[in-house]
């Protein structure tokens, strides 16, 4: 399976190396050109490893309502995700019962898909006991890290594309159907990894791959 940044690719690349360079010259992964958010998201959120429950939970609960759309359209709408779904706060997602949910359904703001809505409250409430289990989803979501060995030496397209599907991903959303979340496919799976730093697929020559790799060496996973 080709994850190329965990996005839909664009019809043609930029240049082979996945890059484009802004007005500025500053070169960065070409999934992100497509607006001055896109590109923010990119430089400052995307691949920095992510050790708080709350931001957790809100992005794998976003991978998943991403599943079918594209991932600018989830970014455009996460202001108004958060204010539907109480900032992604666990335990308060996890007492939402049918009024909230018809509440979310008419929500013009968000993805009104009432299986995903229903899927983060059944999340929040399995992410409650998973806390209880681990001390946290951090402590648990950090023991999926790939290997540094399983990684390209170089992360290029190419190399990227060469990948096999991540054992690492198949296991971690396995292990999550298992304890009964939902909408955690592989693939879904693996750009929320992608997004909070278990990898970084920051592509070589962006400017943002180096500063993600110093913060991975200066992050402490909880145990």
């Amino acid at each position: 399976m080709d994850y190329d940044g965990g996005r839909k690719k664009h019809k043609t690349m930029k240049k082979e190396n996945g890059l484009f360079t802004d007005e500025g010259g500053v070169a960065r992964c070409h999934w992100c050109e497509a607006t001055p958010g896109y590109r923010d998201y990119h430089d400052v959120e995307w691949g920095q490893p992510v050790g708080d429950d709350t931001a957790l939970f809100e992005c794998i609960c976003l991978e998943g309502f991403q599943a079918g759309l594209s991932w600018l359209t989830i970014l455009n709408k996460r202001a108004a995700f958060r204010k539907g779904f109480a900032g992604f706060d666990i335990d308060k997602v996890a007492r939402f019962g049918e009024a909230q949910v018809e509440r979310l359904l008419a929500d013009a703001g968000i993805v009104r898909h009432r299986g995903k809505i229903e899927e983060v409250i059944n999340n929040a409430k399995q992410a409650k006991a998973m806390r209880a289990e681990f001390g946290s989803l951090a402590a648990y979501f950090w023991q999926f890290e790939p290997p540094a060995a399983s990684r390209p030496a170089s992360a290029t397209p190419a190399a990227l594309r060469a990948l096999p599907p991540s054992p690492q991903a198949a296991a971690l959303s396995k292990d999550l159907k298992k304890r009964g979340w939902k909408f955690v496919a592989p693939t879904t799976v693996y750009a929320f990894m992608q997004a909070v730093g278990l990898v970084n697929d920051h592509y070589e020559g962006c400017h943002a791959r180096k500063p993600v790799l110093k913060a991975r060496k200066a992050f402490k996973p909880q145990a």
